[in-house]
């Protein structure tokens, strides 16, 4: 009896504890921040200015030869950035763009990047995708606003403000914007090769990634600008199960679709990934965690205790804080026989694999690999890219990010963000050890859901913050 009222005691201790520990968490600035949209003269005449950005169609897919409209969208930024034109230095890879900036020639230069290509714009939208719509709101809409017009022509404005006042950088800056990001094209190799072969080694490098947005993840609430400082590696990988064939009268078992359904699902039911709660992922807790509904304060508060819970049920929780813990696996294509009474000789799935760096390439490929062979399934590689350097968040390149984002948005928190996407500043890892995945633009719920989706649209009065903001960072590098 003594033993189980020590034992109870002690539980009853631990629990004091781990609530005395939460309670200690009051809530930050952030949970109450509200970004105030610019609606002076400025933000409409840079909705204005986007919008004709938005007009000019820049779809991009694999395989495209004819890059016309890409030249067509360039004499557009002529129209709009008649200083850059005229004073930096600009180079064109088959559409991709470069810009340099000359500076003093003081220290390493810095990269502000957005890409121009655009997703296709299927479906039925409010406003025509590639209208340039401006409402009553401001709103801007149309494909690409979101991704990633806005931000470009924000890094533009800039710059064409900034040389317009006669200032002159410190160290040189360039601008790049390649028009196959979407499909992980040459665009941003042949920018870098290039770069490379000049001997360019950049100190900072912004690109697409992270926004500002409210309630970041489910439980967390207030408004945070999420920093990209982590992107995972690339995989297409195919999985081929092969068999005699035959007719479909008289199946045999463990045919080829079948023995893929097989390994389908065993990968479902137990992921053969293993999951990290890196010093990354912990730091963004970390932050959040003051604004977080109190069953999951009392989780993170108490993270050094707790990690090894916080491991296990994160993944039967949120698939997307899962996907910043591990390597993910996602099935996207398959093929089977080309006739409905015919058992095929050879079926296959296509899986979108993303590297974690703790479990990158090779290890990931090996561990699917052992599982698929259970089900004499074969393992090919299409195509990978390695995953990224980590950003450190304590290093000087974070923290102009995060200053600036508390000049320009008082009270926003600023928290590190593990990208489970790809940008195209994967390609320039060899290059620059600081790139950053942020776009410095607020953007609701709905807006952030209309990415790659339906009635993308973006606000015009968000617009001046972010030309601000890269003005700010262009100063301090």
């Amino acid at each position: 009896m003594k033993i189980l009222l020590t034992v109870l005691l002690l539980i009853a201790l631990f629990i004091c504890y781990l609530i005395i520990n939460t309670l200690r968490l009051k809530p930050t600035d952030a949970k109450t921040a509200k970004v105030q949209l610019d609606t002076s003269d400025r933000a409409k005449k840079y909705g204005e200015a986007l919008s004709e950005m938005i007009k000019k169609e820049t779809v991009s897919f694999r395989a495209q030869e004819d890059r016309s409209k890409f030249y067509e969208f360039h004499k557009t930024l002529e129209e709009l950035f008649p200083l850059i034109h005229e004073k930096c230095e600009k180079h064109v890879f088959n559409g991709s763009l470069l810009y340099r900036w000359q500076g003093k020639g003081e220290g390493d230069p810095i990269l502000l990047m957005s890409h121009h290509d655009v997703v296709e714009a299927g479906g039925k939208w409010t406003h025509d995708p590639f209208s340039g719509h401006i409402d009553e709101d401001g709103k801007v809409w149309g494909r690409g606003t979101v991704d990633t017009k806005a931000s470009l022509f924000c890094i533009m404005t800039s710059v064409e403000e900034l040389i317009g006042e006669g200032f002159i950088p410190e160290c040189d800056v360039y601008i790049a914007s390649s028009c196959t990001e979407e499909w992980s094209g040459e665009g941003a190799p042949e920018t870098v090769k290039y770069l490379k072969d000049q001997g360019i080694h950049l100190k900072l490098l912004l690109d697409e990634g992270g926004m500002i947005i409210e309630d970041p993840i489910g439980g967390v609430h207030g408004t945070y600008a999420m920093v990209g400082i982590v992107e995972k590696g690339y995989g297409d990988v195919r999985f081929t199960a092969r068999s005699g064939g035959g007719h479909a009268s008289a199946p045999s078992k463990n045919t080829p679709l079948v023995r893929l359904g097989k390994f389908m699902a065993e990968v479902e039911k137990n992921y053969p990934f293993s999951s990290r709660l890196t010093d990354e992922l912990k730091e963004m807790f970390r932050r959040l965690a003051p604004n977080m509904d109190f069953g999951m304060k009392l989780i993170f508060a108490n993270m050094n205790i707790l990690s090894p819970v916080i491991v296990k049920i994160i993944p039967s929780v949120s698939s997307a804080a899962a996907a910043m813990m591990r390597t993910t696996l996602a099935f996207t294509q398959a093929c089977g026989s080309d006739g409905a009474n015919v058992l095929p000789q050879e079926a296959w799935v296509v899986g979108n694999m993303r590297y974690i760096q703790h479990q990158p390439n090779d290890e990931s490929i090996k561990i699917i690999s052992s599982l698929a062979k259970k089900f004499d399934i074969e393992t090919e590689v299409i195509y990978q890219a390695q995953p990224c350097p980590i950003v450190d968040y304590r290093g000087r390149e974070f923290k102009i990010v995060e200053e600036t984002v508390n000049e320009i948005y008082p009270g926003v928190g600023v928290s590190p963000y593990i990208m489970t996407g790809g940008t195209d500043a994967k390609s320039y890892s060899e290059i620059c050890e600081n790139a950053i995945r942020f776009a410095p633009l607020y953007i609701d719920p709905q807006q952030y859901s209309s990415i790659h989706g339906i009635d993308e649209n973006i606000y015009s009065g968000t617009l001046p913050m972010g030309v601000d903001f890269y003005k700010a960072v262009i100063k301090k590098s």
